[in-house]
């Protein structure tokens, strides 16, 4: 998984970016297919926004989340991966399986 950091108006320093990791790899535990991780964080005014696109096979999923607390909008974001990459991996198995169901034999 390549990971790709930015900040717009805030200091990346290295506790964000252990503990932005760290919320990542919850991620990853549920679907190993990812290939590249973006994320994006921002300050504007008095809100901390943490956005990420994730690039899968086939697909890409992108999630936002905002909050008072750069900290509180890492979890935020990464609870809103966590339910899309799930989400994808159940789509896909359910499209993979349907293949694979056979008719009963006539006696």
């Amino acid at each position: 998984m390549n990971l790709s950091l930015a900040g717009h108006h805030v200091e990346i320093t290295p506790p964000i970016r252990q503990y932005l990791e760290g919320k990542l790899d919850r991620v990853l535990r549920h679907f190993d297919d990812v290939t590249t991780v973006n994320v994006v964080l921002s300050v504007e005014k008095l809100q901390q926004k943490a956005a990420a696109t994730i690039h899968v096979r086939g697909r890409d999923l992108h999630a936002e989340a905002v909050d008072q607390d750069m900290y509180a909008s890492i979890d935020a974001l990464a609870d809103k991966l966590d339910r899309e990459v799930i989400r994808h991996k159940e789509k896909n198995q359910n499209h993979q399986g349907a293949g694979l169901k056979r008719q009963p034999l006539a006696d």
